[in-house]
């Protein structure tokens, strides 16, 4: 049976409705530092509908950075070994917000509410504590575009909310207490003891949760999202209520994956290059997949050979090259699965050599097939993990999002091999691929932070339930 995925794009808005006073446009910015890409994505939410639309997406390559100047100390580096330093990190998100802002012809200090900051550039830190100095660089270019700091933070009361907002709020009721679209973080403020790429996953979640809204899908709890970005995050969500708790998280390789195959054909820089760089019109037709398909499945396997999918084992600090801590996961039943080739990416320049087989023998069309079918089955395995510790409930909803789990013919393959695990007997209405999922969690975790929920179509609760408002004000008025 052929199935039909689910993939949600928001629609624009125009900048007429934004700049109407009489609707409720609440604009957020997200900025994402990324191991490959660096994105400012402006979204604005209707108050009216709860609903998000697109408003400018600008994404520049984070490889482009500028190098360190003389005396500025190095904290950190990105998968492909590009240095970072707090002050170049500052003058990309700097350049990166006011692009998009101006390209948006928006005004960074009227017009828009709330800025959003996170970074997938976890890899190349020594503990989850470090990511810390990132995040203080981030913060730095946003004021240095002009930012003004009580849109990074949450309001301390209704009046600090802009007043045609204030009747959309709920803060009266219920205060932000850490829980993004009801679920509670692993542990401690961040979360950051146990993986460093927790924060990815909060807003990933947040982000699928909103965007299933446009494709009918009821993403809220139990749920499981995975972000395909360069490195794999994401969580897995138990049932409970109001705030359901995070019981599992992924890390390790996502689209390094693709990125080592494509590395071994030439066809890209050596150690900058990613699968981004080789344009997208290279999906072979139905009919030539079918004749392919040995040759397809063949390749796959023996990629698929040097890749791990498995708890993260005790004792590890780094897994598939995300620092985590696998005893304070431990300690509190989350239970981490990680993706790795190799020992922390060892057996990397084998999938360099399998691409480049692929590519001579072949062509760019077939290895790009291959590539799809082994993210199809990375999906598969992990989800299978999952399900094996007793992480899979019957109605768990599953959301996929970034660029090695949602392009080419992976969601149909995803959904292909999702059903063979036999979790659901409708799958196609349970799993949803979201673009952009981090962008949209910032608008949701914005919203969150500001109290601004639409009780007639919420992001929280159970599955199928309604609004969890009244728990929530009991939960806290105890």
């Amino acid at each position: 049976m052929a199935h039909k995925p689910r993939i949600s794009e928001s629609p624009s808005v125009r900048l007429l409705d934004l700049k109407d006073k009489s609707k409720s446009y609440f604009i957020v910015a997200s900025v994402e530092v990324g191991n490959t890409t660096t994105k400012c994505i402006l979204t604005a939410t209707n108050l009216e509908d709860g609903k998000t639309r697109l408003v400018k997406k600008t994404v520049s390559m984070t490889r482009d950075v500028r190098p360190p100047k003389p005396g500025e100390e190095v904290f950190g580096m990105t998968l492909n070994g590009v240095e970072l330093t707090r002050e170049s990190v500052a003058e990309l998100v700097k350049n990166t917000l006011l692009g998009a802002v101006k390209d948006a012809n928006l005004d960074i200090k009227t017009d828009v509410h709330f800025v959003v900051r996170s970074t997938g550039v976890v890899a190349g830190f020594d503990s989850p504590d470090e990511v810390g100095e990132f995040i203080k660089a981030l913060a730095d270019g946003c004021l240095m575009a002009g930012v003004p700091p009580n849109r990074m933070t949450p309001p301390m009361s209704i009046s600090n909310i802009p007043d045609r907002f204030q009747k959309y709020s709920k803060l009266e009721k219920v205060i932000f207490d850490g829980a993004v679209a009801s679920v509670t973080p692993p542990t401690g403020a961040t979360g950051v003891e146990i993986v460093a790429n927790e924060m990815e996953g909060e807003l990933a979640t947040a982000g699928i949760k909103e965007g299933a809204k446009w494709v009918d899908v009821d993403f809220r709890n139990p749920c499981i999202s995975m972000d395909f970005g360069t490195t794999l995050d994401g969580r897995i969500i138990s049932p409970d209520l109001p705030y359901a708790k995070t019981i599992g998280n992924f890390c390790g390789y996502a689209g390094a994956i693709p990125d080592a195959i494509i590395k071994g054909t030439g066809q890209v820089d050596s150690k900058k290059g990613t699968a981004l760089d080789i344009s997208d019109d290279k999906s072979l037709d139905g009919l030539a997949l079918k004749l392919k398909g040995k040759t397809i499945n063949e390749y796959a396997e023996k990629i698929l050979n040097y890749i791990i999918i498995e708890k993260v084992p005790k004792g590890r600090k780094r897994y598939g090259s995300v620092p985590v801590n696998s005893e304070a996961a431990d300690a509190i039943n989350v239970v981490l699965i990680g993706c790795d080739v190799g020992d922390n990416g060892s057996d990397m320049d084998k999938l360099a050599a399998l691409g480049a087989e692929i590519y001579e023998k072949h062509n760019m069309k077939l290895l790009f097939a291959v590539i799809d079918e082994v993210m199809g089955r990375v999906v598969q395995r992990l989800v299978k993990v999952a399900q094996d510790e007793g992480l899979v409930f019957e109605d768990t909803a599953i959301g996929v999002t970034g660029r090695a789990g949602i392009t080419g013919n992976k969601p149909k393959l995803i959904l292909k091999y999702l059903h063979e695990l036999g979790i659901n007997h409708n799958i196609d209405e349970n799993v949803v691929f979201v673009d952009d999922g981090l962008a949209r969690g910032a608008a949701v975790m914005a919203r969150c932070m500001n109290s601004l929920g639409t009780t007639f179509n919420p992001l929280g609760g159970h599955r199928g339930g309604k609004c969890i408002l009244g728990q929530r004000v009991k939960l806290q008025n105890k």
